[in-house]
């Protein structure tokens, strides 16, 4: 029985390793916008859960970005576990704690980077 070794395109090959720094800058990003808003509220109110939901909802506005943000992480943490399911992860909670502590801008470009990683070895195999 004979077996058949595929290679990846070049082209394929260069676009995983563009795409793996820019998901670098995406958790770069994803920590710092976040938390450049959050620090300076903490310093003033410190760990006030209840300050917090109330300026967090306390107009339509808010409210929406408020929810969209609860929606996205749901639906995130949902994906991830799907895709578990599918692509074995190495290090899959993770993300789970980067959505829990900053949220879906860290935790989804995190789990795009991890899963990334499990082609990787894939694909360093076949340029040889």
């Amino acid at each position: 029985m004979q077996s058949t070794v595929y290679r990846m395109p070049s082209a394929v090959l260069d676009w995983r390793n563009e795409t793996q720094v820019d998901l670098s800058d995406a958790l770069l990003f994803g920590v710092l916008l976040p938390y450049w808003q959050l620090v300076p509220w903490l310093f003033a109110h410190g760990l006030n859960l209840t300050l917090f939901g109330c300026e967090l909802f306390a107009n339509r506005i808010s409210a929406f970005f408020g929810m969209d943000v609860i929606v996205s992480a749901v639906a995130l943490l949902v994906f991830i576990r799907i895709e578990n399911s599918r692509v074995r992860i190495r290090g899959r909670w993770l993300p789970l704690v980067a959505v829990l502590t900053v949220g879906v801008s860290l935790g989804l470009p995190l789990f795009l980077y991890l899963r990334e990683l499990e082609f990787e070895p894939w694909a360093d195999r076949d340029e040889s």
